[in-house]
């Protein structure tokens, strides 16, 4: 006889399929609802989806990914400038489709001083400050860089 289910071998024996536990699988229902509370809160100018504290896991805190982006298109751009391949801000605002006010604000970033770079990039702490309060700071000598990105 043709039988659906197909015998199983293991340690030295034959044993069938058990018939019940397809059937269980196949009439399980197909949807299944999780409620978990999340809060929709603006970071940097972007949603970002927050968990609950008691729920949050702990991930050791960290930068945000926004921030070690604009650093590294911030050192891109940098680089872009000194070697020629672009002359002017104006080129790289042209070719990446935003405006050079935002590029010349951006690119202060790559004139970070060194310890607060070193805590960003390496350190992965957190600063406590926005984007942009971090290119306006990178105005600052570079002993004052640190307090004022870092409270």
């Amino acid at each position: 006889m043709d039988h659906p289910f197909r015998w199983m071998t293991g340690a030295g024996t034959s044993r069938p399929l058990h018939h019940h536990a397809a059937v269980a699988a196949v009439s399980a229902p197909t949807t299944m609802r999780v409620f978990i509370p999340l809060t929709i809160r603006k970071r940097n100018g972007r949603p970002k989806i927050v968990p609950p504290a008691d729920m949050a896991p702990d991930t050791g805190g960290g930068v945000d990914p926004h921030v070690l982006k604009a650093i590294a298109k911030a050192w891109s751009w940098r680089r872009k400038l000194e070697s020629g391949e672009s002359a002017t801000i104006q080129d790289i605002a042209d070719a990446e489709g935003i405006s050079d006010r935002y590029v010349g604000r951006m690119l202060r970033l790559a004139y970070l001083a060194p310890a607060v770079l070193d805590k960003l990039l390496i350190g992965r702490v957190p600063p406590s400050v926005s984007i942009k309060d971090l290119a306006q700071a990178a105005e600052l000598p570079w002993i004052e860089q640190v307090a004022a990105m870092f409270g």
